[in-house]
């Protein structure tokens, strides 16, 4: 089956991750999910591999197993199976050839993907793009990855000369709310020396940098009082919680920073006179200074407490995910970023090393034990209506894993 054919037949089956029943702690969140995971399955037992383990949560596996005389690292590949929930319309997906200009998604609805609003279409100018009506997500964030792992994997099968160590293929349910399929994962049972998620971007795209991430929880307790008679008594929590954010370091916030500048984000307020919590982000790409961000908010706390009393103020903090980078051994050197680095220039792909200001399923699998770069599926305007897919890209993601297993295969 051609990759394209695979990518399309995946989006016909919509898994919108659903935030409702993640928080209610079910998983799959969406049991369409299930429904992908099994059609993976299937294809992937019709390709001949035998080692696939799917379980009740819909997390998938499956093995390649080595070929090699010789002890050879093993590697994973993982992708997501939900998708988004900014748009839970079914896709609607046709490919179109780009000659240049707008691309008319819905004539009768007036949706275009805009030229002058995303002018690295200009880099497609000749090339099939898969797009959607304008309805819907494309959802190659991270169907497009599922597609260029099993074009992988049937590529090996297809191909027994090419030596190569164990191989594992992994499909992650709800990335998109929390990582919460990489958090389940059982890593003991994927058994590999290091891993890639494809999960990004534009062809080229290599991220092995990502935020170090945390939680606050800041909640402020008042005193109730009828405003007739409120003179000394009200102690209204939601003008103590903005005393709190205006001692906030202004401009280290996520509309003010860019690159690997970290912030502070407000994220929520919630309450009224007599209690309001507060919840904010802390993102940081240096370990040492995300250690100080959530210090500080600490310390801001206590200072609160001092001034206004302990009993007006509780702060919880949490850690989310860490940065990959802090799991590679020897950084920039490592295997992993090496072999994709060769992978990149065998295919005259050149790599765009950019540091990723979120999370994905590889920043809960190092921290794991196993190093997880990010390699690109091709797509660009992740969760948007206008996500498209250079299928040329969606050929280079799949090429790019199959170099890698090569390299590894060769040092």
């Amino acid at each position: 089956m051609d990759i394209v054919e695979r990518f399309l037949r995946y989006t016909k089956i919509n898994t919108t991750t659903n935030r409702e029943a993640g928080a209610a702690g079910i998983m799959p969140s969406n049991p369409t999910e299930h429904d992908l995971a099994k059609l993976i399955e299937s294809e992937l037992k019709e390709l001949g591999l035998q080692n696939i383990k799917r379980r009740e949560n819909a997390i998938t596996t499956a093995v390649l197993p080595s070929n090699s005389s010789k002890k050879l690292p093993s590697v994973a590949f993982f992708a997501h199976l939900d998708t988004s929930a900014e748009q839970k319309n079914d896709t609607k997906v046709q490919i179109v050839r780009y000659e240049g200009g707008d691309v008319i998604l819905n004539k009768g609805l007036g949706i275009a993907l805009k030229l002058s609003e995303f002018p690295e279409l200009a880099n497609y100018v000749g090339d099939d793009l898969v797009v959607t009506d304008g309805t819907s997500l494309l959802g190659a964030d991270d169907k497009a990855a599922i597609a260029a792992i099993v074009n992988a994997a049937q590529f090996f099968i297809q191909n027994p000369q090419i030596e190569h160590g164990d191989v594992t293929f992994g499909f992650l349910p709800d990335e998109e709310q929390g990582l919460r399929g990489a958090k389940a994962l059982d890593v003991s049972e994927i058994k590999a020396d290091f891993a890639y998620c494809l999960d990004c971007c534009g062809i080229g795209e290599l991220i092995y940098q990502n935020w170090n991430a945390g939680d606050a929880v800041v909640t402020f307790i008042g005193q109730s009082a009828h405003p007739m008679n409120a003179k000394g008594k009200l102690v209204n929590s939601l003008l103590l919680v903005h005393k709190f954010i205006s001692m906030l370091p202004g401009g280290e916030a996520p509309e003010y920073t860019g690159g690997v500048e970290g912030y502070y984000w407000v994220k929520e307020l919630s309450g009224n006179s007599a209690k309001t919590v507060l919840k904010l982000d802390v993102r940081e790409f240096n370990e040492a200074k995300y250690a100080q961000r959530m210090a500080f908010l600490q310390d801001l706390a206590d200072s609160f407490a001092k001034i206004y009393g302990a009993h007006r103020i509780q702060i919880s903090l949490k850690d989310r995910y860490k940065n990959v980078f802090n799991y590679l051994e020897d950084g920039e050197n490592s295997l992993p970023v090496v072999a994709a680095k060769q992978a990149y220039a065998r295919l005259n792909i050149e790599p765009k090393v950019i540091p990723m200001r979120g999370g994905y399923d590889g920043a809960v699998i190092s921290e794991k034990g196993v190093p997880c770069p990010n390699l690109f599926t091709g797509a660009h305007n992740f969760h948007s209506i206008y996500e498209y897919l250079p299928v040329k890209s969606l050929r280079a993601a799949s090429n790019v894993i199959c170099e890698i297993v090569k390299i590894i295969a060769e040092k």
